[in-house]
């Protein structure tokens, strides 16, 4: 099993979203997040001031996948999540050694 962790634009949540479950991802857990990577922010006016916006709002994705289904799922964000500007985002993929379904105890890839 894999944990993929993507790190994204807000505006392409939707977009990732439909993808997914057109390759039948059967959940995901979303976060509001703020980070910055080489952007190192930027700078903004309000009301004639401007200021500096160090961390940019991201939204973290969690999934739950089979080892085998790792290539078409990074497709499936990197394809809906891509705008070829800076700060598309990042996808990361570790080890899941273990998952167990609460409500019935299940455990492994049957818990996913």
């Amino acid at each position: 099993m894999k944990y993929i962790i993507a790190v994204v634009k807000p505006h392409k949540l939707e977009d990732v979203r439909a993808a997914l479950t057109g390759i039948n991802v059967d959940g995901m857990t979303v976060s509001e997040v703020k980070g910055f990577g080489r952007q190192k922010g930027h700078s903004e006016v309000y009301r004639g001031a401007e200021y500096s916006v160090d961390f940019v709002p991201k939204v973290k994705i969690e999934i739950a996948i089979e080892a085998s289904r790792v290539t078409e799922v990074m497709e499936a964000i990197c394809g809906s999540a891509k705008t070829e500007r800076i700060g598309d985002g990042k996808i990361f993929v570790l080890d899941l050694e273990e998952a167990v379904r609460v409500r019935t105890g299940e455990h492994g890839a049957a818990a996913l």
